[in-house]
């Protein structure tokens, strides 16, 4: 495996850092390139990141013939949860007809299948900043051994194909393989930046499709409750994880009309109490979000004690209804829900909220949910 060594600290620990797989792409056009040229391989090549972090890869698997060579390099994730880690990326180069450099996605590298993503439909899914590192490495080869012809890079991921069901690309419209990424080259271990980025990408796609009005659930309970008890059409839907703040933003900054969020009451009591976002290690205070309201609306001591120890929001519940405050209590969280949720949005975007539980179902609707609820028929 790899011996990159760049660290970042990230809240307390300190992660090791590895490279996209598109650093990996552009290490092996550059070491099979080599090979082509000069018949041989180099045991490493040096790529020079975006980001200004230099990666040694190390060259794997070569292969050659007569007008064509092949290589790999095994991408690193480093401490980041990385689906794609531990693969190879191969890379072919051949001679061609046509002059420079020339790059395309075979096995493994999915297609563009949808308008809005970063390659035109039809294009492999090889962005652009490593399409340009894969460009720079083949020239600068090209130039070192003096080959004023054209050479043909073709990226390839044998595992591609599996490991993409992993990842957004299914719902993204990226068919059969993985995407070969990377804007600065190097991973950096649980990248919060990165995550948002990929969510701001489903609802870049919906505003391209000429969707005005969406629907957006953190994950799968909310997905699957909006279909299949609110009996919603999903197709302008998208999901925004932990970051709801994140999503109003870019949704409002896209221009869509209307934005329709449908959560658990265990994710949307928090964006009551103004978390955007939602995750355990940035903030809880579902408890005291739920104590504060049983107090508003008249709960006794007993009654905010309990809720207080409560480990779930469905045990929660269930002392609300022992005490009679189940209405009163859900009333005043939607009203906070709703004012939280406008002030986020501002006043170009229409936005509602439907928040529910597995148990008790539908819990809360801010006052206009079922109107944006009716843009979305089963139908679209």
């Amino acid at each position: 495996m790899s011996d990159f060594e760049h660290y970042i600290s990230v809240g307390r620990e300190r992660l090791r850092c590895g490279y996209t797989t598109g650093t990996c792409a552009a290490a092996a056009a550059r070491g099979a390139a080599e090979l082509l040229l000069t018949g041989q391989l180099p045991p490493a090549v040096r790529i020079d990141t975006p980001a200004g972090i230099p990666v040694e890869a190390e060259l794997l698997e070569p292969s050659s013939g007569p007008d064509w060579a092949s290589c790999a390099v095994r991408k690193d994730g480093g401490d980041d949860p990385d689906a794609t880690h531990g693969t190879l990326i191969f890379a072919r180069v051949e001679r061609c007809d046509a002059p420079g450099v020339t790059i395309d996605g075979g096995e493994g590298v999915g297609r563009v299948t949808k308008p809005g993503l970063d390659q035109p439909v039809g294009a492999a899914a090889i962005n652009h900043v490593p399409r340009q590192m894969i460009g720079q490495q083949v020239a600068a080869a090209m130039a070192d051994h003096g080959c004023d012809g054209g050479l043909k890079v073709v990226i390839s991921a044998p595992e591609g194909e599996k490991l993409a069901q992993k990842t957004f690309n299914p719902r993204l419209g990226i068919v059969g393989g993985i995407s070969i990424l990377g804007t600065s080259g190097i991973v950096r271990p649980m990248s919060e930046a990165a995550l948002i980025d990929s969510l701001r990408l489903e609802q870049d796609m919906l505003a391209v499709a000429g969707a005005t009005d969406i629907v957006v659930t953190p994950g799968n309970y909310g997905e699957t409750f909006a279909r299949e008890v609110l009996g919603l059409g999903l197709g302008c839907w998208c999901t925004c994880s932990n970051y709801i703040g994140e999503s109003i933003d870019h949704a409002a900054g896209l221009g869509f009309r209307s934005l329709l969020l449908v959560g658990h009451v265990g994710k949307l009591c928090k964006v009551a109490a103004g978390v955007m976002n939602t995750h355990s290690r940035v903030a809880d205070g579902r408890r005291e979000t739920l104590c504060t309201h049983a107090a508003l609306c008249g709960g006794e001591r007993a009654t905010v004690e309990a809720l207080y120890r409560a480990v779930t929001t469905d045990d929660a519940v269930a002392i609300l209804d022992g005490a009679g405050l189940r209405e009163a209590v859900m009333a005043s969280l939607t009203q906070a829900l709703d004012e939280q949720l406008k002030r986020r949005a501002g006043a170009e975007m229409a936005i509602e909220a439907i928040f529910f539980s597995n148990r008790y179902g539908i819990l809360g609707k801010t006052a206009g949910a079922d109107r944006l609820a009716a843009l979305h028929p089963i139908s679209s």
